[in-house]
């Protein structure tokens, strides 16, 4: 299964002692989203299923925000328009095994773009490079369609929360951690690299084995968007 969040994100920022490093968005009934983080040693369990239209509808009406039009490609789908990098990847550094399966794109905008940014400048930290960055933006345009979410209310899935929907309860990391772009991004590269062989392995399957998501494929369609992403933000 497979959901289109771009209707109806983003909404409610919530406080952080600085605003322009951390915007985590809280939105009261709205579903909760397509993949779950859960801890190494948790177990998979079921999600909402989908949307609730009323918050749809209210959310589009608050921000003046509608889903593009069929075919229609936003200048921020891959992050705007930057300059070129001297060292800009290769697409084998970035996608080495190829695509798997049909993709899918999201315009980006702002928050979208800075949270991006968070990401890769963690996948350097950690030392996972450019492929560990490409895998990471993937998952959290699969999990949170790269905005920093707070608690969703009732409609929260489970405890998830922030850029990986990742859970305190799984041992995560308090809420406040996890909705820190940058925390998050640098628990899941950890987890990451203590996956054997994640170089190696496709995108969707180093994602899941880190997520242990509800939906282990649905990764696999956001790693040509990452890709142009991490080209242009490295």
């Amino acid at each position: 299964m497979k959901y289109d969040f771009t209707r109806w994100l983003p909404a409610i920022a919530k406080d952080s002692k600085d605003p322009n490093r951390k915007i985590a968005l809280s939105v009261a009934g709205v579903a909760a989203l397509g993949g779950l983080a859960f801890g190494p040693t948790a177990v998979a369990a079921p999600v909402t299923s989908g949307p609730h239209e009323g918050a749809v509808a209210a959310i589009e009406q608050a921000t003046g925000r509608t889903q593009p039009a069929p075919g229609e490609e936003s200048a921020l789908t891959t992050g705007g328009t930057t300059d070129k990098p001297a060292d800009k990847p290769s697409r084998n550094e970035l996608i080495p095994h190829g695509v798997q399966g049909a993709q899918s794109r999201v315009p980006l905008d702002d928050a979208q773009l800075a949270n991006a940014k968070a990401i890769v400048e963690e996948a350097k930290e950690t030392g996972v490079g450019k492929r560990g960055a490409v895998i990471g933006i993937a998952t959290s345009l699969q999990e949170s369609k790269l905005y920093n979410l707070g608690h969703l209310g009732a409609y929260n899935d489970h405890d998830s929360q922030g850029l990986f929907q990742q859970r305190p309860s799984s041992g995560w990391g308090s809420p406040d951690q996890i909705t820190d772009p940058e925390y998050s991004s640098r628990a899941f590269f950890e987890a990451l690299k203590n996956v054997g062989g994640w170089q190696d392995l496709p995108l969707t399957t180093a994602a899941q084995t880190v997520q242990v998501s509800a939906y282990p494929f649905a990764y696999a369609q956001w790693e040509e968007q990452a890709a142009d992403i991490v080209a242009q933000l490295w």
